[in-house]
């Protein structure tokens, strides 16, 4: 785990981590920001792919969704944003680069992601209850 520091002691909480399944290597990212988490997952070389934002909505049980960069609402990453919001309770940002066609990779890495997420406490517990946890 890495931590990054701006001049005055305040930092950003981030994760950085690799694993490797599937023959492929995955490198995440997880930055927590104030009620919001960047996530990054990369598939064998370090490029942005697509991003999407998904967002917990009041007037609907599944967060809203958008492109930002590239891609659809069905392209790889899309669902993986929303249901990562839905799990988390926060606003998403996932930029994600995964060989399309690929759900085997996809759902690995949204495993591992998910299991990454509930141990530094950024998921929600089985009974509903947000757990947030300001330090990484």
């Amino acid at each position: 785990m890495d931590d990054i520091s701006t001049s005055d002691g305040e930092g950003l909480p981030l994760r950085m981590f690799s694993d490797e399944a599937h023959d492929a290597t995955f490198h995440f990212q997880i930055l927590k920001l104030t009620d919001q988490l960047y996530i990054w997952v990369g598939c064998n070389a370090a490029r942005l792919g697509h991003l999407f934002a998904a967002f917990p909505t009041p007037f609907d049980r599944t967060p809203s969704l958008t492109a930002l960069i590239g891609g659809g609402p069905d392209n790889t990453g899309a669902s993986m944003a929303r249901r990562l919001s839905m799990k988390t309770g926060w606003s998403i940002i996932l930029a994600i680069n995964l060989p399309s066609n690929s759900p085997t990779l996809e759902a690995y890495a949204e495993r591992r992601l998910l299991q990454e997420l509930k141990s530094l406490g950024y998921a929600k517990s089985s009974a509903g209850a947000q757990q947030i946890n300001g330090s990484v």
